[in-house]
């Protein structure tokens, strides 16, 4: 009969791929409003990586003074973008299930929306805690 594992007798977890939570601060704010703009960042991003499309990606322009959210499916996971230009603001979450490289998100922002400082945090899923040294 077989004996179902538990976790914690698991030695090796394939990761799921990675996440990249990005947080970039100090943007001009009129470059957060620009939907145009903000999708030739994303289409820049997913050509360098060689990630695929999924269907046409959504995009929300929000009124008067409010950002702009825009969400990519992928065959390897997603894509997403939110901006905040009351605070200078701008996110990023891509969800990978696939290696991939690191893409440079400080030099890519700063120049394309004037980012002052740019933050990045990369979560290999699929490894248990354990795993990760956290």
């Amino acid at each position: 009969m077989n004996t179902p594992r538990t976790t914690t007798e698991i030695t090796t977890h394939p990761p799921a791929g990675a996440e990249w939570v990005v947080e970039a601060f100090g943007c001009d704010p009129d470059r957060l409003r620009t939907t145009a703009l903000l999708r030739r960042v994303c289409e820049s991003l997913l050509g360098e990586l060689k990630l695929t499309r999924v269907g046409e990606p959504l995009w929300h322009q929000f009124p008067g003074p409010g950002g702009v959210t825009g969400l990519y499916l992928l065959a390897e996971s997603h894509l997403a973008c939110h901006t905040f230009p009351e605070h200078g603001l701008a996110t990023f979450n891509l969800y990978c299930c696939r290696p991939r490289p690191r893409w440079p998100w400080e030099a890519r922002l700063a120049d394309a929306l004037g980012a002052a400082r740019v933050q990045v945090r990369e979560v290999q899923r699929g490894v248990p805690d354990t795993e990760a040294g956290r």
